[in-house]
């Protein structure tokens, strides 16, 4: 019997077969790839280094929708700001992902490179090398919990008695829709305005 002129399995299968449940259940295994993929599950370990391989390709597409181009925007507020917009969206499409990339060293070649941007773009700006990392962790901080927030039921506030939390009530009709967005940016403009007097401080000395 001839080979199929389409391979059953490689690393981009793998990949979205992998997203896929971890969008369902927040894991994955490397048994449960192969049972999709219809292959034994020493197939699979063919094409990737283990399921450490795996988290990393996981993470270079969940990271393929952040507009790392943002990073070459001038002053350096604006491109921090445009590229934690697009990092929060591009974990939001994929909120159970978080957990499972947050919790494994970043090795994927590519991510890498767009932290050596980010960190780039910081030192160019003046910021001290002592401070660099800080603040990328910081605004990730900012980011991810954002993102989870996003997947979080719009009336995380359930109120069964108005009259018993009637300024809460008040505060949450207030908000309106939005309510993961405008508490985004808030802390995000927090973080920036926090940010910029750091570097401030540095340049003064």
């Amino acid at each position: 019997m001839g080979r199929p002129r389409t391979p059953l399995l490689d690393r981009e299968r793998i990949t979205t077969t992998a997203l896929e449940l971890v969008d369902a259940q927040g894991d994955f295994s490397v048994p449960q790839i192969a049972r999709r993929l219809g292959v034994q599950t020493g197939s699979v370990y063919h094409h990737v280094d283990g399921r450490d391989g795996i988290v990393e390709l996981l993470r270079e597409r969940v990271t393929e929708g952040i507009d790392v181009s943002a990073l070459e925007l001038r002053p350096w507020d604006e491109a921090l700001a445009a590229w934690a917009r697009s990092y929060r969206a591009a974990f939001a499409a994929h909120p159970r992902a978080i957990p499972l990339l947050m919790t494994s060293p970043v090795r994927a070649p590519r991510v890498l490179e767009q932290y050596e941007r980010a960190v780039t773009l910081l030192l160019d700006a003046g910021f001290p090398l002592a401070d660099v990392m800080p603040v990328l962790v910081a605004l990730e901080n900012v980011v991810l919990g954002s993102a989870l927030d996003l997947a979080a039921p719009e009336a995380m506030w359930e109120i069964a008695d108005e009259t018993a939390t009637p300024r809460l009530t008040e505060a949450l009709d207030a908000i309106g829709d939005h309510r993961a967005d405008a508490a985004f940016e808030l802390a995000l403009e927090g973080f920036l305005d926090h940010a910029r007097r750091r570097r401030e401080t540095h340049a003064t000395l």
